[in-house]
Parts: C-alpha cells; structure tokens; sequence
C-alpha cells in the first residue's frame, strides 16, 4: 500500500508528466497509448542529450533526453504488470521490432505493459554506466506507486527484456536493493524488485570471453578493468532471494553467446532461485517475439505457461 505523502508525490510527478505525455493510437492496441516522464526534473547525474528522440526507418529510438515509460493498457487489465526493456546494444531501442509487439502480446492476455525508454550511456550522460540502471529502478518503483488511472493496482509485476534490454533487467532483477540514485520523492520508497524476470536472448555477461559486445563496449567501454567486468555482469549478482527467472537463447546467436543464459542458469541453480532455460536449435538473434514457421515462434507460449505457473507471476 502507499500511504498518503506518497500518494501525493506520485499524482504530483504524474502531472508534470501529464503535461508532456502524449497519447496515440497503436495498431492491435486496445486503447491509446500514453507516454509518461520518468523523473520530475532532470535525470540523476545530468547531462544527455536535447532536444526530441531520433528514430530510425526501422523504428528504433536513439537520442533519449527524456527517459520515460510508454503504456499499453489492456482492455480489461487485470493485477498484473510488466516492464519491457528492449534491445540494440545500449546504442539504440528496438521499439517496433521488439518492445511494441510485446506490449501487443501482453495487453491481449489481461497484463499492462510498460516499454522503458531509457538512457543509452554513450548520448552524454555523466552516470553513463548507471543511467540506464537508474531508469529501470524508478519506473518499477513508479509502476508500485502510481494510482489508478494512470497506475495499476499491480500486485504482480515482472520484466521483459531483449538483447541490450535483457542486460538492462537482468542487472534490475539481480541488484533491486543497488541504489543506483540518491531518493528523489516519495515514490523511491517503494520497492526496486521485480516479481519475475523473463530475458530473451540477452547479454549477462561483459567478462571474457564472451565480452565481445557492443553492451560492453557501450556500458563500460573498450578496455574494462576485470572489477567493472565483473560488476556490470548480471550473474555475479544472483543471490538467494532473487526473482524466478524465464531464459529464452538460440544456440546460433552470433551477437550474445548461447553461454550467457546457460551461465545465468547455473547461478541460478547454485542460488536456489527458480530458473527455466529454453535453448532453441536455431534462430539467431533479434527474432523478437518469434519468426512464424520457426521454432523461435514458440516461445511466447512457453512464456505464458510460465507466468501462469508462477506463485507470485508477472
């Protein structure tokens, strides 16, 4: 529950968000689509870029000055909430070939989505490894504290993330008591962890060999001490107590090694926390929420009977 000083402060920084949100439709969509700022003011740190999102022919944003969450709403939304991070290496955001058909998928079975558009650490940000951390802790904080209508009565909230993204909610799901920022209202009172965590085909670690990535490259640069290796790779932060996890990776993934859901998996195991590994014989990476005809088609479907499974589902 969130008491009443909380209360206000939430209503307080979703009106100053409401002032520069936008709401459209989406195609599939069951209702409009609203855009809300993450913080009140200026991001923790500073810095970043001006000035609106660039976004590519194929839909991917860049130049995020205003980090935010974009919700798709279902049309008879239920108590259940997730947070979508996507891919494309901390460089850029895979919204409409990853983060928006997922929303898509989730609102048609009862579950409000909310894509993150965070930072990217090289647009200029002086926290340049924490900011997109930062932004993954205040919007799960954000979606526990907000208020119907524009919050959910969210028991039940989980992550979703691809590639880059996976990486992003990996390190949320692993370090939920990191506080990556000093509190700036009421809603950091709430809680930064997450009930579940789905990771498709995504970057967990950034030591080698596997730290051949543009993830790494991006998040801590070309030549990392083994310390910020280690630090910045999701598995060395598994602990008992951790949130259930879903791992999706095809075995001929030329951009994350197939390695990196098997090494979450076996931290997993040795934590005692509730893991399911599927490894699929081929697609590649980026098929998002699967190619049709392929056998990556199927893992939304595994995914949905593993939410379903869970005690505590996203």
């Amino acid at each position: 529950m969130i008491d009443r000083r909380a209360f206000l402060a939430v209503a307080a920084a979703l009106a100053v968000g409401a002032q520069r949100a936008t709401a459209q439709p989406v195609a599939g969509d069951p209702a409009p689509v609203e855009t809300i700022p993450l913080w009140p003011g200026t991001p923790p740190g500073g810095g970043g870029p001006s000035g609106p999102a660039a976004v590519s022919p194929g839909g991917a944003m860049s130049h995020v000055a205003i980090p935010a969450i974009e919700i798709h709403r279902p049309a008879q939304p239920g108590d259940a909430a997730v947070l979508i991070a996507a891919g494309g290496g901390y460089r850029q955001i895979q919204m409409d070939k990853e983060a928006r058909p997922a929303a898509r998928w989730l609102a048609a079975r009862g579950i409000t989505a909310f894509i993150l558009m965070y930072r990217l650490p090289s647009e200029g940000w002086r926290e340049r490894p924490l900011a997109p951390l930062q932004d993954a802790q205040r919007a799960l904080r954000l979606m526990r504290a907000a208020p119907p209508p524009r919050g959910v009565a969210a028991t039940r909230i989980g992550v979703l993330g691809f590639s880059a993204g996976g990486h992003l909610l990996g390190l949320a799901a692993t370090r939920a008591d990191f506080r990556s920022y000093a509190p700036v209202d009421a809603i950091d009172r709430q809680s930064a962890r997450p009930d579940a965590a789905a990771l498709i085909y995504p970057v967990i670690t950034l030591e080698p060999p596997y730290d051949q990535t543009s993830t790494r490259r991006q998040l801590i640069g070309s030549h990392p001490s083994p310390r910020q290796s280690a630090e910045w790779s999701v598995q060395t932060h598994v602990r008992a107590g951790c949130p259930p996890m879903f791992l999706v990776q095809a075995e001929d993934d030329s951009i994350a090694n197939p390695q990196n859901t098997v090494i979450l998996a076996q931290a997993c195991r040795r934590a005692s926390v509730p893991v399911e590994l599927h490894q699929l014989a081929r697609g590649g990476h980026g098929f998002g929420m699967g190619k049709p005809g392929t056998v990556s088609a199927e893992w939304p479907g595994w995914y949905e009977n593993w939410l379903r499974a869970q005690r505590t589902p996203a």
